[in-house]
């Protein structure tokens, strides 16, 4: 039997997290959910496994939901440990998707903001005949964003 859950939030870890959330701003017009945060000490030490952990960020709301929706939580630790570049292939979480009115018009506003492509965008035929446009590109600190539309 399945236990009694809601979506909450997606985490960030980002390099500069005050950067990562104006882009996040600016290009999809996500909103910071106060309070900053800014936490520390033996609780955060013991739930991350991290002895002297200490992060600062935000919780951002999405587009489309209110401030009480789910969120995109955007972190940063004082002391970061070494990183791979997000693939689109590795296992684990893979990329955050948006749904989008225009995708072309979508991803020149993220490469404007300092994002970058990953491949071409593309318009495939589901099994249900259902069409969707959609491209994987990347935020400023490499984390993958798909820009979707389904027709």
């Amino acid at each position: 039997m399945p236990i009694s859950a809601r979506f909450a939030h997606v985490n960030l870890i980002a390099r500069d997290w005050k950067a990562l959330v104006a882009f996040y701003e600016a290009v999809f017009g996500c909103m910071v959910v106060p309070p900053e945060r800014d936490y520390g000490g033996p609780d955060l030490a013991a739930g991350t496994n991290l002895p002297g952990a200490r992060l600062r960020g935000v919780h951002l709301s999405l587009p489309g939901y209110a401030a009480d929706g789910p969120t995109l939580e955007i972190y940063q630790y004082d002391a970061l440990a070494n990183s791979v570049w997000p693939e689109v292939h590795r296992p684990g979480f893979g990329h955050i998707a948006f749904a989008v009115d225009e995708v072309e018009a979508a991803r020149e506003v993220l490469l404007a903001a300092g994002g970058s492509s990953v491949g071409e965008v593309v318009t495939s035929v589901t099994t249900t005949g259902t069409r969707v446009t959609w491209c994987y590109c990347r935020d400023p600190e490499g984390n993958i964003v798909e820009l979707q539309r389904w027709a």
